[in-house]
């Protein structure tokens, strides 16, 4: 699908259209209508932000395309991200277990105090009661979830 946008005095006016229906509606691409590029808009990293919710069209290397300004967030955008994971990861079912654990910033994530150890063939689980990891039990098959308290699998 090739996309056109109508441009006057250099500067790109409205929204792009296809090809297709320019064609449709005037029975071929007007002068005055430049080739255009979509880009979708793009995933964000961790802290990064917006500066707006649309693309500016912008002039790149010959065609019209879509410009995403992409930031990195201010101190205060930071601050409300870190609040929203902190309290999102307290309404977990078993927060209780997860005490010790702790905001990573780099990740913007919760993170435990010490690394997960590998084990071929071993599971391991925090365990909020030892404020350590703990190798759990194999899962069986099925639908269960692990009960911490009791360091259990049990039936969903």
């Amino acid at each position: 699908m090739n996309l056109y946008i109508q441009v006057e005095n250099g500067q790109p006016v409205n929204h792009p259209a296809t090809e297709d229906n320019l064609i449709a509606a005037l029975r071929k691409v007007p002068d005055n209508w430049e080739p255009f590029v979509r880009v979708e808009r793009p995933a964000l990293g961790i802290y990064e932000a917006l500066e707006n919710e649309e693309p500016e069209y912008q002039y790149v290397d010959g065609v019209w395309t879509d410009v995403w300004a992409v930031r990195t967030m201010t101190a205060e955008e930071k601050a409300v991200v870190r609040e929203q994971i902190i309290a999102g990861f307290a309404l977990l079912p078993n927060a209780f277990n997860f005490t010790a654990w702790v905001f990573d910033e780099e990740n913007a994530s919760m993170a435990p105090p010490t690394s997960k150890p590998v084990e071929e063939g071993k599971l391991f689980a925090w365990s909020g009661a030892d404020n350590d990891w703990r190798e759990a039990p194999p899962k069986p098959e099925g639908s269960y979830v692990f009960d911490y308290a009791q360091w259990v699998w049990v039936s969903e």
